[in-house]
């Protein structure tokens, strides 16, 4: 058994539709309007795919900038997690297609499960793997298609929801940079607030539940919304408690965009100045497992995400369930190509 080491982030991408849907699109579907749709969610526009656009192509278009961002070919895979709830089919994994699109032909494969959440699981996963000396490198996605399960008549979800992509490339450091602490957490008590009910075991497709929308995105809003007020905060003060720091050592906060005012009331609990909080909610909505990732990818780029820079993300998500992770960054924008 190899010794402990550290693991960190060291090539990152994302890939986005092109498909635009702004505020009045939705005024002109159901009983809302632009104002109440930002004043309440902070949301102007989300991208959308369009028929025939999946999971598994944002994917590894994301995969691919990654690799590139890293200076490294698919080859040298050992492993892909496809954080998703969304995945192309029930199965086979999406992770397992995106290993063939890119050409990683020596990776294993498979998704994870866990919401908008589902990153940082991810993330803390790869990081197992690559401390404990199993592998060198492996390729996290954040994907979701979120408007392929959204009932476009219910006004309470559909304004919300946006799809893309997101990947890093984990792989050993010098020690200098790296994933200093994950936190996870799930409360099964929460699962029925947010859930996608038929598709299942429980409740498989059929024409009364596809009439119903049972196959659709259902979320007891306010509840959720309560939920994760109060654990974004905690789940970050734990993730930083745990690696021996505090919210005055944190230089980014990059959280799931899911909501600004959720957002905000977390960096209120971290007493965090708005320079340091990083916000895109207002382009993409909640891209659910693609989130943070994208939004990380997006900040370096604009010169607000820096190596040395410390960085903490979270999320919450279906399950109930929410993760925080405190990285110390070690990449540029510079590095490989544009992502």
């Amino acid at each position: 058994m190899n010794s402990v080491r550290r693991a960190g982030i060291v090539g990152i991408g994302s890939a986005l539709p092109e498909k635009v849907l702004n505020n009045e699109y939705f005024e002109s579907i159901v009983d809302t309007s632009d104002e109440w749709i930002v004043t309440r969610t902070g949301i102007k526009e989300r991208r959308v795919a369009v028929d025939g656009e999946c999971a598994s192509q944002l994917a590894a278009r994301a995969a691919e900038q990654a690799l590139n961002n890293a200076g490294i070919s698919a080859e040298e895979l050992d492993l892909i997690i496809c954080a998703t709830i969304s995945g192309d089919m029930p199965f086979p994994a999406t992770a397992s297609i995106v290993q063939e699109k890119i050409g990683a032909k020596k990776a294993a494969a498979f998704d994870l499960s866990a919401g908008c959440s589902g990153f940082v699981y991810a993330l803390t996963t790869a990081n197992s793997f690559v401390c404990s000396g199993t592998y060198n490198k492996v390729l996290v996605v954040g994907v979701d298609l979120l408007s392929k399960v959204t009932d476009y008549t219910d006004r309470t979800t559909c304004i919300l929801f946006g799809d893309g992509a997101g990947a890093v490339i984990v792989a050993p450091t010098d020690g200098s940079h790296g994933i200093l602490s994950t936190v996870l957490g799930s409360d099964g008590a929460g699962a029925e607030l947010l859930k996608i009910e038929a598709g299942g075991s429980r409740m498989p497709i059929t024409v009364e539940a596809i009439e119903t929308r049972q196959h659709c995105i259902k979320m007891a809003g306010s509840e959720v919304f309560k939920f994760a007020v109060r654990i974004m905060g905690d789940a970050s003060l734990q993730a930083l408690e745990k690696c021996g720091l505090t919210p005055e050592d944190v230089d980014i906060f990059i959280p799931h965009q899911a909501n600004i005012r959720i957002i905000e009331s977390a960096a209120r609990r971290l007493n965090l100045p708005p320079e340091k909080i990083f916000v895109n909610v207002q382009k993409y909505g909640n891209t659910s497992a693609a989130s943070i990732p994208i939004a990380m990818s997006e900040a370096m780029q604009e010169g607000r995400l820096k190596p040395g820079d410390v960085v903490v993300m979270v999320g919450f998500g279906a399950g109930l369930t929410w993760a925080a992770s405190v990285v110390k960054w070690g990449i540029s924008a510079n590095n490989g190509n544009s992502v």
